[in-house]
Parts: structure tokens; C-alpha cells; sequence
């Protein structure tokens, strides 16, 4: 029986790794061919072109540069031809004090990383230059001489930086995702709040706190993303009239991250109101259902902030910015019933929070500020 269960285990964990491999294939197939393209004409350009022999360092310098990462790949482009340049220089200077020996080759890695680490922070130039010097050691300098190699590195980069700027993709797309996923985990963590108050159940409000500080890979990622895709928009004639829209997109990101940070706030202080009993029921059911009708309105902000058409996104923003204020505009202890302090404490702190959701859908502070009722 247990041989069954685990067979059938087996094959459902089979089975997703398929699906999930199938999704990520189709996913990666622009890309694929575009690093496959810019790879196998930065070769041929070097060879045909420039005469050299075997210019591998001009393919996989090119792949390097663009690659899966979500670094920004102008700043990749630069580290691997800096890194392919300095890091042939290096293993060629000390090939021609020292010989080819393999404690030469050690002696080379050693001085490469330190001094890429004091050049640069950055992790690929750092690999660049390391692995570079290295090969330029191990392998037979080629009949150009040995700076041939720097020239194919500069190529492979060259061809890297034409297709992120001549073929590129959607900047829009990959932050416009972020944003979709990072709302969906607030509107789930108010939703959780909403839950634990209605359950009076102090772990549920804890793990909706848990869950909110774990959405910070998701806000540095994003950020992450809109630097990548700041510069294809700078740089693609095709898609600089969405440099703006990212501007947008960056500043709404700012508030949200702020509005992450005080749920986190609202989730603690609310885990020890309900350990205390600081809520009458009156006050248990009119918070929840500020906290269910504000995360309804962040899923009408997640669909603003993640549409790409210009008329419905500014619809949908409307639509989230009303309702916001109806939800904001009821912000008051008295309002919702609650009359001991700590209870008041928590509705204080859910203020600040409304006031960045408001600013994250592209109201003005001074406007945002104003919805809440006066104290």
C-alpha cells in the first residue's frame, strides 16, 4: 500500500515538474533565440569579418551579457567586456613573467578576484575577469596575438547591447507581473487580518505578519525589474514613450512597499488586541469589513496597475481610488465602534496604511491625507 502511495506521489511530482519545465521552455523561447542569434553572429562577425580564429570569447561573452537575469543588461554588457578585457590583460602579463604553469593559473585566479573586488561590487564582473584571466593561461594564446580575445569579448558584448536595443522585449511586461504579484500578497494579508479578527484567532493575525514580511524579496525584486526595464525603454526607439509610464509604475512601488511595511505594523499590533480582547463584536465586525473592502480595492488597483492599455488602466485607478476613499473616509475609532485604546491603536495604525494605498493609485499626499476623517 505504502509502495502504491508513493508511486502515485512520484508520478504527480513528475507530472509538475513537466508542466512547470513545459511553461518555463515556452517562456524562455524569445530569448532563447535571440541569445542564440546574437551568439552565433557576434562568432561569425569575429571570424568572417574580423579574420580571427575560433573567437569563442565573442559567443560567450554575447550570452553572458544578455542572459536570464534581471540585472539591468547595459550594466551587464559593460562588465563582461570590461571583465573579458582587464581579466585577458592580467592572465596575460603574468603568462609572459611566469610561463604556463597550473600554480601560475592558481597565482592568476587569486589576483584576478581581489582585484576585481576592489574595481567593481558586481558578481559577473568579478566571475568575468576571474574566469577570463584563467582561460588566457590555460589555453594557447591564438595566432592574433593574445588581445585578440579582448577584441572578440568587445564584439560578443557589441552584438549583445544591439539586440537589447534593436529587438527588445516589453519593458512593461516583467514589472507590470511584479506588481500583480506583490498586491495580490497585501490584499491576502488583509484578507487574513480580517479572518483572525473574525475568529478571534491571535496565530491567524501572526501569519498574515509572516506572510506580509516575506513579500520584501518581491519589492526588491520589482525594483530590481523597473532598472532593467528603465533602461530598454531608454535605449528602444520603440519603447521610449513608456519611460514615463515606469516613472509611474516606480512611484506607485514606493508607496505600496510602505504600505507592506505598516500591514506588517497593523498585523503585530492586532495580533495582541486580539490576545487581549481589546474588540467588542461590534468593533470585531466593523474593522473586518473595512480590512475584507480594502482588499477588494487593492485588487481593483492591481488590475490598474498591471493593465496595459492607457484608458482602462486609468479606469480601473478611478474605481480603486473611490473606493479606497469610502473605506478611508470611515477611519475613525468612534466610527467603527471602538472605545478602549488598544483597539483605537489599531485603528490608528491602519490610517497610515490607507494613506499609502491612496498615493499608490496616484492620488496627491495633501488629497490623501485629507480623505481620512479628522481626529
Amino acid at each position: 500500500m505504502a509502495a502504491v502511495k508513493g508511486l502515485s506521489r512520484g508520478k504527480k511530482f513528475l507530472r509538475a515538474r513537466v508542466r512547470t519545465g513545459l511553461v518555463r521552455s515556452r517562456n524562455s523561447l524569445v530569448p532563447a533565440i535571440q541569445m542564440t542569434v546574437c551568439a552565433v553572429g557576434a562568432y561569425a562577425f569575429a571570424e568572417y569579418i574580423l579574420g580571427h580564429s575560433g573567437p569563442l570569447f565573442a559567443a560567450t561573452s554575447s550570452l553572458i551579457a544578455l542572459g536570464f537575469s534581471r540585472e539591468p543588461r547595459l550594466r551587464r554588457v559593460v562588465e563582461v567586456g570590461l571583465g573579458c578585457t582587464i581579466g585577458i590583460a592580467v592572465g596575460d602579463l603574468v603568462l609572459h613573467w611566469l610561463g604556463g604553469y597550473i600554480w601560475v593559473a592558481a597565482l592568476v585566479l587569486l589576483i584576478s578576484i581581489l582585484l576585481a573586488r576592489f574595481l567593481d561590487s558586481g558578481t559577473i564582473f568579478t566571475t568575468q575577469l576571474g574566469l577570463q584571466s584563467l582561460l588566457v593561461v590555460l589555453l594557447p594564446a591564438p595566432d592574433g596575438g593574445p588581445f585578440t580575445r579582448s577584441l572578440d569579448a568587445v564584439v560578443g558584448g557589441v552584438f549583445a547591447l544591439l539586440v537589447t536595443i534593436l529587438v527588445p522585449k516589453d519593458p512593461r511586461r516583467e514589472p507590470r507581473e511584479d506588481v500583480r504579484k506583490l498586491l495580490h500578497e497585501l490584499a491576502e494579508v488583509l484578507r487574513e487580518c480580517a479572518e483572525a479578527m473574525i475568529h478571534s484567532d491571535s496565530t491567524q493575525a501572526w501569519h498574515a505578519l509572516i506572510r506580509g514580511r516575506n513579500c520584501q524579496p518581491l519589492v526588491d525584486r520589482m525594483r530590481q525589474t523597473l532598472r532593467a526595464s528603465g533602461e530598454v525603454a531608454t535605449l528602444a526607439p520603440a519603447y521610449r514613450r513608456h519611460r514615463e509610464e515606469l516613472a509611474d509604475l516606480e512611484k506607485s512601488l514606493d508607496f505600496i512597499d510602505l504600505a507592506l511595511r505598516n500591514s506588517r505594523v497593523f498585523a503585530r499590533r492586532l495580533t495582541s488586541a486580539i490576545n487581549h480582547a481589546a474588540l467588542t463584536d461590534e468593533a470585531t465586525d466593523n474593522i473586518s469589513e473595512v480590512l475584507q473592502e480594502t482588499a477588494a480595492a487593492v485588487d481593483e488597483l492591481t488590475v490598474g496597475l498591471s493593465e496595459l492599455n492607457d484608458g482602462a488602466r486609468r479606469a480601473h485607478l478611478r474605481v480603486a481610488r473611490q473606493e479606497l476613499t469610502l473605506v478611508g473616509s470611515r477611519l475613525h475609532p468612534r466610527m467603527l465602534d471602538v472605545h478602549r485604546l488598544e483597539g483605537e491603536t489599531v485603528v490608528m495604525l491602519f490610517r497610515p496604511l490607507m494613506v499609502d494605498l491612496l498615493e499608490a493609485s496616484g492620488m496627491e499626499p495633501e488629497e490623501a491625507r485629507a480623505v481620512l476623517p479628522p481626529l
